[in-house]
């Protein structure tokens, strides 16, 4: 493998309001050497590290790697954020093999897939935690996790943002010294650090003022004399009193001893061009990883299979039987078992998506620089959740029918009843990971359950029908999937011909104030719902791009 240098000349980043975040900076990192940027919180060293890592352009100045561009998605850098990018409910051995297979070039033999994870958990001092599950392993071993993830493809420089954070004392030198072994065989390192103790373990400091100012750049021995402290804690505050290096003689040019090497010939990155899969074997690798996932989270499979269960047993407690018999007609409970049929199809769909993205957000931003396509990873989704909500659905028009709840009828209506429930989870679950990719973290997708409930059992047109409601109302009404599901639902099962018209003994029409609700076919209700379900997968990876396009700003 070889090193590669690093150049930063005059960067400046500037956020709303023209507040800089970073101000002149500049400097270089010899190859197979490790730089550590510190600094007080607020003073830009995260932001620094994405902009030498390329995930960030700045506003002013200009990075190169070996003097070319920075190309995160070329296999030659890697970049650790400060959130875990390893699924914890894999054992490790097998998220890495998921990460290896996705990362490497396709069409890679198994064997060196293989080799690559063991090479990764053997560089990281991690193979005898190899086959357990993420979640059970140390705060250091999930930071080496992450780290191994990057080593798969033997990246020729690191970046790390905060590795050591949370650590204890023990645990944070040990990873420092892991850190500085793989700078000696070759991988130039950059990391940030709140740690004191990080500093002096570095080859070249750079330390950050407020607003992004390089006060100090240099070996870590000449740090506390440059900003007049007697110990690194005291450098913190000093530093904000510090001038910046660019406005000293030496500024933005730089000192020989710190340029040694940097001169790589920039071709060398024209070799990392791996090519990697296609939307299909993408699609497919992505499919297997969610299943096993899901597999291996029991809590998640008990409540995945068992909560259409209870409903479907609340459901068949809160409907006497025969609602549907003419002999003894009851057109207020038919109206409500065909929303209800809508709503918990609704409901198992929209729960299933809330937490499939939110949950692993970090990793899908981490693998969306590298190789991920939100293509693939959403159709991964969907292909893994649709299939039990198909089940349920199945289940749930099954045990209504055998308990006398919905009427004796063909194979036609029965049809058409299943369509329109698997197509209302379908929209649904799009819906689900529209709002799963919308929010930032798990306790958010939990509130918007109510949040996205409450409407469409309001406007549905089940209890106050659209003819009846107000004309805000009725516009609402046509944005909300449970109001076509409800309608083709009642239109499947002949509702307006079973009472509308008087076909009952009680002679004149008993669902009046639903107007034509139920006289269009089902086939309405269908295209509105596939439509909704277009509509908010590419929402979801409209909302997944953005959130992925600003990490790398």
């Amino acid at each position: 493998m070889t090193a590669t240098g690093i150049r930063a000349r005059g960067l400046g980043v500037r956020v709303a309001g023209d507040r800089d975040v970073l101000r002149a900076v500049s400097l270089s990192v010899a190859p197979g050497s490790m730089l550590v940027i510190a600094g007080a919180s607020g003073s830009g060293k995260t932001t620094l590290l994405e902009v030498l890592a390329g995930v960030r352009p700045p506003d002013e100045g200009s990075v190169t790697h070996a003097g070319a561009p920075p190309m995160p998605r070329s296999g030659g850098l890697g970049f650790v954020p400060q959130d875990d990018i390893v699924h914890r409910d894999l054992p490790l051995a097998r998220t890495l093999r998921y990460a290896a297979e996705l990362r490497l070039p396709a069409g890679t033999p198994a064997d060196e897939v293989a080799a690559a994870v063991r090479q990764a958990l053997d560089d990281l001092g991690l193979a005898a935690v190899a086959g357990q599950r993420v979640g059970t392993l140390s705060g250091g071993e999930r930071k080496r996790a992450s780290i191994a993830v990057e080593l798969l493809t033997r990246p020729r420089v690191l970046f790390l943002d905060e590795p050591t954070s949370g650590l204890d004392p023990a645990t944070g030198a040990a990873l420092l010294k892991l850190l500085r072994g793989l700078a000696h065989q070759g991988t130039t390192i950059v990391l940030t650090t709140h740690t004191p103790a990080d500093v002096l373990r570095a080859d070249l400091v750079a330390f950050l003022a407020p607003e992004g100012r390089l006060v100090y750049r240099g070996a870590p021995d000449g740090l506390l004399k440059r900003l007049g402290a007697e110990t690194i804690e005291e450098a913190y505050g000093a530093a904000a009193d510090a001038p910046s290096i660019a406005d000293t003689p030496d500024g933005p040019d730089l000192r020989d001893e710190e340029a040694v090497a940097v001169t790589d010939h920039a071709g060398r990155f024209s070799e990392s061009h791996p090519k990697s899969l296609g939307p299909l074997r993408q699609w497919w690798l992505l499919t297997r990883r969610s299943a096993e996932i899901l597999a291996r989270n029991r809590l998640s499979a008990a409540v995945l299979v068992g909560s259409p269960v209870v409903i479907i047993a609340m459901f068949a407690m809160l409907f006497r039987p025969g609602a549907f018999d003419a002999a003894a007609p009851d057109p207020a409970s038919t109206a409500m078992i065909c929303f209800w049929i809508a709503f918990g199809a609704f409901f198992f769909g929209l729960t299933y998506g809330l937490l499939q993205i939110c949950t692993e957000l970090p990793i899908v931003r981490r693998e969306r620089l590298t190789v991920l396509r939100l293509g693939p990873y959403l159709a991964a989704k969907a292909a893994i959740l649709l299939p039990v909500l198909v089940a349920a659905d199945a289940l749930l028009l099954g045990v209504l029918r055998v308990l006398h709840r919905l009427p004796a009828a063909g194979w036609n209506v029965y049809g058409s009843l299943f369509v329109s429930a698997v197509l209302a989870s379908a929209a649904a679950l799009a819906l689900g990971l529209l709002a799963s990719a919308a929010v930032a973290e798990p306790g958010q997708a939990t509130l918007m359950l109510p949040l996205l409930c409450f409407p469409q059992v309001l406007f549905s047109g089940a209890f106050v029908p659209v003819p009846r409601m107000s004309a805000a109302g009725s516009g609402l009404s046509w944005a909300m999937t449970n109001r076509w599901a409800f309608e083709a639902l009642g239109s499947g099962v002949g509702l307006d011909a079973l009472w509308a018209h008087g076909a009952s003994p009680m002679g004149p029409p008993q669902l009046a104030s639903y107007g034509d609700t139920f006289a269009h076919p089902s086939s309405r209700g269908w295209l509105w719902l596939a439509g909704f379900t277009v509509l908010f997968l590419a929402a979801a990876w409209a909302v997944l791009a953005r959130k992925c396009r600003r990490v790398a700003r």
